[in-house]
């Protein structure tokens, strides 16, 4: 039986990969490369440095395949958008492992931050067995990206009492989060921070975390972010991507 295994590989330091994730790596017969572009070529070196790093004796093939652009779609569209690109790459799945994959081998998706979070690879995996597609799957977690801020900017993620709420930044903008006073935002295209401008928020901001790109700042909202999003503009035209993530807190109830 084919064996697929879902890799966290974590923020993008090489010392955040578990022990777990690097026997995994060198289990692997096939490495699967997802290619998105130029512009997220990056990904890839990383993923290529790690392999480069753990896997003992480098005797596993590289697939690159393509991922599906994903259509940019507004509420209540997004959810048949997302859809829409799931079943595409299902497709690109199903057909590159009748093609890369022995009967008997194993396959590796090497996943940034952890599998189970913000990350479509497992579900797709998931769905496709649901459905017939015979394989078995295995799962090795990863260090995330709101794990990495917390580490680097040296702060608990919770407030005593006080549950985690890990948010995106499409639901922030939708007003998820105007009745919180602490959250972390995810996946942010739109600078969905700026809602709390005014409202005595403080807010612990990352990109690249674990990279060599990695830019970190912490402050009064009010305070730091125009120079947030001055650095984001920055960092999104030298890389033509930005990969951040921040948690804002606000003042506690009485």
């Amino acid at each position: 039986m084919r064996h697929l295994i879902i890799i966290g590989i974590g923020a993008g330091d090489p010392d955040f990969v578990t022990v777990g994730a690097i026997e995994a790596m060198n289990r692997a017969d096939v490495v699967f490369m997802p290619q998105k572009g130029d512009e997220k070529a990056g990904l890839n070196a990383v993923r290529l440095q790690m392999l480069q790093r753990f896997v003992r004796k480098p005797l596993y093939r590289l697939k690159d395949f393509d991922i599906p652009e994903r259509r940019q779609a507004a509420t209540p569209e997004y959810r048949q958008s997302i859809d829409d690109w799931r079943a595409g790459v299902e497709a690109a799945y199903r057909e590159m492992f009748a093609a890369d994959l022995g009967p008997d081998e194993t396959g590796a998706f090497l996943v940034f931050g952890d599998p189970a979070l913000y990350d479509g690879t497992l579900r797709i995996l998931r769905d496709m067995q649901a459905i017939g597609e015979d394989f078995a799957l295995e799962v090795i977690p990863g260090i995330s990206a709101p794990q990495a801020l917390a580490a680097r900017h040296e702060v608990a993620l919770n407030r005593v009492g006080e549950a985690v709420t890990i948010t995106t930044g499409r639901r922030v903008r939708e007003g998820e989060a105007d009745g919180l006073t602490s959250f972390v935002v995810m996946l942010d295209n739109h600078a969905a921070y700026q809602r709390f401008i005014g409202k005595s928020a403080e807010i612990f901001w990352g990109a690249y975390l674990g990279t060599a790109d990695e830019i970190l700042i912490a402050g009064a909202l009010d305070t730091v972010a125009g120079e947030i999003s001055r650095v984001r503009a920055e960092a999104q035209a030298r890389h033509g991507w930005i990969m951040d993530t921040y948690l804002i807190r606000l003042p506690e109830r009485g």
